[in-house]
């Protein structure tokens, strides 16, 4: 044990010894100064200036101000020694100022290097500095051996070696008030710092000993001769300065180790440690030492922490360390001086002390006495906050610590509860509130007032309330509106002020509103509730257009929003939008979906300048509208409710374009079921599967899904968008939907269910159908009375007639190879009619295009005539099912002799129309049927059929040449002639 003593000690002449040079530093600064004024008063006397009554008037210097308290910094400054003046004798005089009519200037002493104010003088630290101070400890460390010496040997008694170690302790302050006394003569200050530091560490150890060591006295002795020890040395330190001081700190909170013990008096160690940690405090003030009172709050609360694991307290042992942790926590900080560290160590005193008191009232089962002494400590940070606005962080560092213990609280008593809410509520809520009511608030006031009232009133619920059960509680709601009084008033103080201070207090007086009206009402109401909440808020802010304040609005209107998922009933109502749940669930539903769908359009309402956020509030306002309607109404009716709510829009409000988009959206989403049955069933007819009527979506949803999209969008006509330079017509978006409703219900007509129904019917099907979009298409060509005319669309119509015929007939069901019924006339029968249809298709493309497809659509229409006339060759020597038949040699005669005629044909029509095209078209189709006869046809051909089959291709050929030869020369001469 003495060596830690000895340790201590040692790290205490280091400290000491740093302050000490640090002084002697400044004194030697003031004795340079000294000098040289003294220098300039004997130039002064030396020139025998003396000043005229008047002048001197003029230039007496004004009274001196009241003293005051200044701070000088750490200077270190190198001592030039002033050579001695003698008396009688005359310094140098010094240079005359240039000018009479300016003063002289003394240009001041350049400061020493930095190398110089660090600079190591061996003979200076280990001859004049160290000495004093090493024998001080030595004296200290003598008086240890001494009574160890006593011990070992046996020589006295152990009464006796502690009286001599008091002596010895008594003996070295005796010496030190005599040092004191005779400084002139000692002429150096450490020689009594010294041995009064030496003999109160003696005395210290002494009564360790005594106490401890030998057990003369009892602990609580031992005990108050410590604490006298620790008195006596603070009290020292106003005489003797730093030594005393220090050891007054360490040895005052090393006391209650050094005499230990089983079981220690709580009230008692904690009055002695309070008295200590003051005592040293408000000595290192008076001292200028504000460490001191730094230190000591350190120690003591250090000492807060050790004795909070005693284990369970009583009463007194509650009441005093509650006092205890107040007055570290709250007082002391106030009178340790430290001006520069004043706001951090009450920061961080006020956190440690409400953690600890916190920890007390734990450990004695919240008890009133434990509550009341954490309330105090609030009260007390509250007066301090009160005097000095800077300090006002400390109370709030203990409402957030006094709300997180009350959140701790588990088993508490309704009574007990409400009176310590009431108490934390009244410190931390109500004194920044009058704060705020008389104008002298910082920022940290509005953020506590409302923060606390909102942390008791979430944890109030907590703990008595229940999420679960759909109760009323009123006391509880009660509780949640008194709650709410604190940020209303600041809201109604802070009306005309920063709207950012308006916008907090207004949204925690609603959330707590909010949160007292949903405790005495059912659940399924809470959206109603949010939105009256909204609404009031709404009327409150209608004349105010500041950004943070319409941050509140919305979140009330999102709060309806949230409300709607916290009952049983949502999830039925969800349903509802999709139709999947036919009952109705009648008023309940209906009331809770307007009550969101209002604040949005509200807020679409009243919202002006910013669009993104305009065009989100009617996006919802138009979804949950739609979601209010499919509360009452049946299935059937909600795709035409989407649609008919667009149309309303459109006409009601028109600029409201984002409502529109979404209620198209819902109308759209409607049509997607039946929408997707017909492209399943036309993607499987392009496999060659014929398209049944049951594929098909029934007339019924037609009209229910698809209608409606289909209607809304012909009607809605768009103002400009940016980024569109005209008007939006929808109606072109109408059109293919027109057509997939029109095909549905024409399906209907020849209602083919079955393959052979396809095989007798399916060839008049489509081609009644490909009939049916090429007369559309002259209709929009020639135009509609009050619609007008559309090349465009006609184009459109046209080349899907055509379309469907090269891929249906043409193709995938062409009668020449697949099984259709092309009916039992010949020339007159669907075969004719198809390709008739498919001709009239091309030639209209043709005459609407114009130039540019004119050698395209006259190759098709000559094919299209071609393989119709091969049907219906086929149809005649087959019958109506053209693929049943076997193909005799007679008919593959009369094909070659079919396209010779045709060939003819095209010759002619070219010649007539002067289309060249068509006269190479012939040929084409000449050499084709040419080729049929010399490779095909000749081969099985024998004796006068295959003489008549050449001198018929002879005939032919020489006559096609004739009339080419003719067109030649007909040419030039036209030509020469115009």
């Amino acid at each position: 044990m003495e060596w830690i003593v000895i340790l201590a000690l040692g790290a205490v002449v280091v400290h000491l010894w740093r302050r000490l040079d640090s002084a002697e530093t400044r004194l030697e600064s003031l004795d340079a100064l000294y000098d040289r004024m003294y220098d300039l008063l004997l130039d002064l006397q030396r020139r025998g200036v003396e000043a005229e009554p008047e002048e001197v008037a003029k230039v007496q210097p004004p009274p001196p101000p009241a003293p005051q308290s200044i701070f000088i910094p750490t200077v270190r400054l190198t001592r030039e020694e002033a050579e001695p003046v003698a008396r009688g004798e005359e310094p140098e005089p010094q240079r005359e100022p240039e000018s009479a009519e300016e003063p002289a200037i003394v240009a001041d002493e350049p400061q020493p290097a930095l190398a110089s104010r660090f600079s190591f003088d061996l003979e200076d630290i280990f001859g004049r500095r160290l000495p004093i101070w090493a024998g001080g400890v030595t004296l200290a460390v003598a008086g240890v051996f001494l009574v160890r010496y006593s011990i070992e040997s046996g020589l006295l008694t152990p009464l006796v070696r502690v009286i001599m170690a008091f002596f010895f302790g008594f003996a070295l302050l005796a010496g030190a008030d005599a040092a004191f006394r005779f400084r002139e003569r000692v002429a150096d200050p450490r020689v009594a710092q010294a041995l009064a530091g030496a003999g109160l560490a003696t005395l210290y150890a002494g009564f360790y000993l005594a106490g401890t060591q030998y057990g003369l006295v009892g602990q609580t002795v031992a005990f108050l001769g410590l604490a006298a020890v620790t008195a006596g040395a603070i009290a020292l330190s106003f005489r003797f300065g730093l030594p005393s001081a220090v050891l007054g700190l360490v040895g005052g909170f090393a006391a209650p180790a050094l005499v230990g013990g089983e079981e220690a008096n709580l009230p008692l160690l904690s009055l002695y440690l309070g008295l200590v940690t003051a005592g040293l405090t408000v000595s290192g003030r008076r001292q200028s030492r504000p460490w001191m009172g730094l230190a000591a709050l350190v120690g003591g609360l250090g000492w807060g922490a050790l004795l909070l694991l005693s284990g369970d307290p009583g009463v007194a042992e509650i009441l005093a360390l509650g006092l205890y942790f107040v007055v570290l926590g709250a007082v002391l900080p106030a009178l340790t001086g430290a001006e520069r560290w004043e706001r951090p160590l009450r920061l961080a005193s006020a956190f440690v002390a409400s953690v600890q008191l916190a920890l007390l009232v734990d450990q004695g089962g919240y008890a009133p006495l434990a509550w009341a002494l954490y309330i105090l400590l609030g009260a007390t940070l509250a007066f301090f906050g009160w005097r000095n606005s800077v300090m006002r962080e400390a109370n709030a560092i203990a409402a957030v610590v006094g709300v997180l213990l009350l959140a701790q609280w588990d088993d508490a008593a309704g009574g007990m509860f409400a009176a310590v809410a009431a108490g934390l509520a009244a410190v931390f809520a109500l004194v920044p509130l009058a704060h705020i009511w008389r104008g002298e608030d910082r920022p940290i006031d509005l953020w506590q007032a409302c923060g606390v009232a909102l942390g008791i009133g979430a944890v109030t619920y907590g703990t008595f309330g229940s999420f679960e059960a759909d109760l009323s509680e009123p006391l509880l709601a009660l509780a949640s509106a008194a709650l709410a009084l604190p940020p209303g008033v600041a809201a109604w103080r802070k009306w005309r002020s920063n709207a950012l201070d308006l916008t907090i207090a207004l949204a925690s007086a609603a959330t707590l509103v909010f949160a007292a009206l949903l405790m005495v009402t059912h659940a399924w109401t809470a959206p109603a509730m949010a939105a009256a909440v909204f609404a009031g808020l709404f009327v409150l802010l209608r004349d105010r257009g500041e950004k943070h304040l319409a941050t509140v609005l919305w979140a009330a209107a999102f709060a309806t929003l949230l409300a709607l998922p916290f009952t049983d009933r949502f999830y039925g109502e969800i349903e509802h939008l999709s139709g999947w749940r036919p009952e109705s669930l009648g008023f309940t539903g209906l009331l809770r979906w307007l009550a969101v769908t209002l604040p949005f359009a509200a807020l679409a309402w009243r919202v002006t300048s910013n669009d993104t956020a305009r065009r989100g509030a009617e996006a919802l306002a138009a979804f949950f509208a739609y979601g209010t309607l499919a509360q009452v109404l049946p299935e059937q009716a909600l795709a035409w409710s989407a649609a008919l709510l667009a149309l309303a829009i459109y006409y009601l409000q028109r600029p409201r374009i984002a409502a529109q988009v979404v209620a198209l959206a819902i109308s759209a989403l409607w049509a997607i079921e039946p929408l997707g049955l017909w492209l399943e069933a036309g993607v499987t007819s392009l496999a060659g599967d014929p398209v049944y009527l049951s594929d098909l979506p029934v007339p019924a949803v037609v009209g229910l899904r698809l209608l409606p999209i289909t209607a809304a969008l012909f009607a809605l006509r768009w103002p400009p968008i940016e980024g569109l330079p005209r008007p939006m017509r929808l109606h072109w978006l109408a059109l293919p939907m027109m057509l997939v409703i029109a095909h549905i219900t024409f399906k209907e007509v020849f209602a083919i269910e079955t393959q052979t129904r396809f095989v007798a019917m399916g060839l008049a099907e489509r081609t009644l159908w490909q009939a049916l979009l090429v007369g559309l298409a002259w209709i929009a060509a020639t135009g509609v009375p009050k619609l007008g005319a559309s090349r465009t669309l006609a184009i459109g119509l046209a080349a899907l007639s055509f379309s469907h015929f090269a891929l249906y007939t043409g193709l995938l069901h062409n009668p020449l190879w697949d099984r259709q019924a092309l009916g039992p006339l010949p020339i007159a029968n669907l075969a004719m009619a198809a390709y008739a249809i498919a001709v009239a298709s091309a030639l209209s493309l043709r005459l609407w295009l114009g130039e540019r497809a004119r050698l395209v659509a006259d190759a098709v229409v000559m094919a299209l005539v071609s393989i119709g006339a091969l049907t219906l060759l086929r149809q005649v020597f087959a019958g109506s099912i053209a693929v049943e038949a076997p193909m005799t040699q007679t008919e593959d005669l009369l094909r070659s002799l079919l396209g010779i005629v045709l060939a003819l044909f095209f010759l002619f029509l070219g010649s007539r129309l002067q289309e060249r095209s068509w006269r190479v078209g012939s040929l084409v189709l000449m050499l084709i049927a040419v080729a049929k006869v010399f490779i095909v046809d000749a081969a099985g051909l024998e004796g006068l059929l295959r003489i008549a089959s050449f001198m018929a291709l002879g005939f032919s050929l020489i006559g096609i040449g004739w009339v080419y030869s003719r067109q030649l020369r007909a040419r030039p001469a036209a030509v020469s002639n115009s």
